[in-house]
């Protein structure tokens, strides 16, 4: 269904999908659309990205603040070193999605996390290198025109893929390309369109 941007009661006008849901409106106005070039950020949001699907976002955000705590803030250091008896506490903890499959997902996430942050690139670096180290801005005027996945979205759930990750398909990854900015898909007449397309700044890359 092709929806177009809405006006709210503070004057603003937004994509339609936060709806009024005020938890949704801060994250779409503060977050999402918003580059993100932090490699442990990036990798909590794939995660959450995962455990999203067949799910809605709003659910995973609201949820955001139990996982943070069942994940150790997704600390890919500790999350690599689960054990068995960690993945069966989270099955039993209420707060989170409970499904095993993402949870093992997560720890073998965490692994490939590690794995190019030590032997490189990085995890940040490898991904916006396919953007050229820039956002995508893109100038859609209602969502039907909002692709669920990219030509470059697969080629960088293949890469993820290749490297272990887990959860990682092209529509996943459309989803976290937008949610980090990586593309701006704030529709056009959104405001927060223009604020994000601002924000084209090239990462400072760490000194080796």
């Amino acid at each position: 269904m092709s929806r177009a941007p809405r006006l709210h009661p503070d004057g603003k006008t937004r994509c339609p999908w936060p709806g009024e849901d005020p938890l949704y409106v801060a994250y779409h106005d503060t977050e999402w659309g918003v580059p993100e070039y932090d490699d442990r950020a990036l990798y909590e949001k794939l995660i959450l990205d995962g455990f999203q699907a067949g799910l809605s976002w709003i659910t995973i955000l609201r949820k955001r603040d139990n996982f943070r705590k069942a994940f150790d803030d997704f600390q890919p250091e500790k999350i690599a070193r689960y054990t068995e008896k960690k993945v069966h506490a989270l099955m039993n903890d209420a707060g989170i999605v409970r499904n095993k499959a993402k949870i093992e997902g997560t720890i073998l996430s965490a692994k490939s996390y590690l794995d190019i942050m030590e032997k490189g690139p990085g995890f940040s670096k490898l991904l916006w290198d396919f953007m050229g180290g820039r956002p995508k801005v893109n100038n859609f005027k209602t969502t039907a025109s909002v692709p669920a996945s990219t030509p470059l979205s697969v080629q960088i759930s293949k890469e993820l893929s290749s490297r272990g990750f887990k959860f990682v398909g092209p529509t996943i990854v459309y989803a976290f390309m937008q949610a980090t900015g990586m593309v701006n898909d704030h529709l056009i007449d959104c405001h927060c369109h223009a604020t994000c397309s601002k924000m084209q700044r090239k990462p400072r890359l760490k000194a080796k």
